[in-house]
């Protein structure tokens, strides 16, 4: 049987990427430094994911194992150097810390296993198999370097799946939505791409990174921005109200309008991804808290991510984002007490005024369209 290594044995790697390796024939090893949770997936051998909403059902998973990387580092290694496919889904800021564990492995898989590998960093960022690939090769040696360049590929991916916060009794069940996408580019593989069921190899990963990030990430900020405004407290109930239903239909018509020019999607193919989303988001069994969805606004007002990017190169192509305007100054009236980047904005604006805070965390100039389109909403 093929091997996977999967680091992350938390809610999406055992929901989402595992669940799908798995189904492709692979018994995977899951890495994780959580010792009960390392113990449960070993004595167990198996768990179940239940799928939510309007057709539920339950998916049982076998052939898994778990390895603690603190405790058991040598059987870390010698999976590393048997390994047909290494993933992770353990959160941005964690790929630093698993780098160095990595590049061992490599290290000595390069001297006694010359069949190449693909590490896949499957994490809500752009380029994160790149980002581990960098944090890698500062633990290799010189001639590590060189031989991990001709076998190990570090191919990147976009990769989408609501798992919601949950509480089960059932100590390794996850709850999912139905729909998943994994999209992995094909230009930095190394041997041939690995056939995963749910896995799309792809061109121009950029395109399908933006269609994501200004289609499901920007609509659920969005949403998530007029909710906290209006004291309503989960998305659900903000995707029965139909003032913001309304408006969030024009952010997704202004990023669509975009996306289609830039990358020449198909309109209707790309109407029935945004029409998916907003059954995503109304999905009663994956609601999330408000301030949840809303929190790191400062992250989200950055001139690259899902607000403001979207609606400069939209007008870039001579379109108006009077929607996205919008939206970002409603960001810049998330005040919530319980984030940190929320009381940090609002100490900002206090002190500063909404025009000062405006053009520091978006990076905006005061005589740019944008700029005015922002203030206009905020007077």
């Amino acid at each position: 049987m093929k091997q996977a290594i999967h680091f992350g044995a938390g809610n999406i790697g055992r929901g989402f990427i595992g669940e799908l390796l798995v189904q492709s024939g692979y018994e995977v090893i899951f890495v994780d430094v959580n010792d009960e949770l390392v113990n449960t997936i070993n004595e167990r051998k198996a768990y179940n994911i239940k799928i939510v909403g309007d057709k539920p059902k339950t998916v049982h998973i076998e052939h898994v194992r778990a390895i603690n990387s603190n405790t058991h580092l040598d059987a870390l290694i010698a999976a590393i150097c048997e390994a047909d496919i290494i993933t992770t889904a353990i959160g941005p800021n964690i790929l630093k810390f698993i780098a160095p564990n990595i590049a061992k492995g490599l290290t000595e898989r390069v001297r006694k296993n010359q069949t190449p590998l693909n590490i896949i960093a499957c994490e809500n960022m752009v380029g994160g198999s790149t980002v581990l690939r960098n944090f890698v090769y500062e633990t290799l040696s010189d001639d590590a370097k060189t031989k991990v360049d001709g076998l190990i590929g570090f191919p990147d991916a976009a990769v989408d799946r609501i798992v919601p916060l949950q509480h089960n009794e059932e100590p390794l069940l996850v709850q999912v939505e139905p729909y998943s996408e994994w999209d992995v580019s094909r230009k930095t593989v190394k041997g041939e791409a690995p056939k995963i069921k749910g896995l799309t190899w792809v061109d121009d990963l950029q395109a399908y990174i933006e269609r994501k990030l200004f289609t499901v990430n920007t609509g659920h900020a969005s949403i998530a921005y007029l909710a906290y405004q209006k004291g309503i407290k989960d998305i659900y109930r903000a995707m029965q109200d139909k003032e913001i239903l309304t408006f969030v239909r024009s952010v997704w018509r202004e990023t669509g309008s975009m996306l289609i020019k830039k990358y020449g999607f198909d309109p209707k193919v790309h109407q029935q991804y945004v029409e998916m989303t907003e059954k995503r988001f109304a999905n009663p069994y994956l609601s999330d808290e408000v301030t949840r969805v809303a929190r790191g606004p400062i992250r989200k007002l950055g001139a690259k991510d899902r607000l403001v990017s979207p609606a400069v190169q939209l007008i870039e192509q001579g379109g108006e984002p009077q929607a996205l305007a919008k939206v970002i100054a409603a960001a810049l009236h998330f005040d919530f007490d319980g984030d940190k980047e929320a009381c940090a904005l609002r100490d900002f604006v206090k002190a500063e005024g909404y025009g000062k805070a405006l053009a520091h965390f978006t990076g905006l100039a005061p005589d740019s369209k944008l700029y005015r389109l922002v203030m206009a909403e905020l007077k």
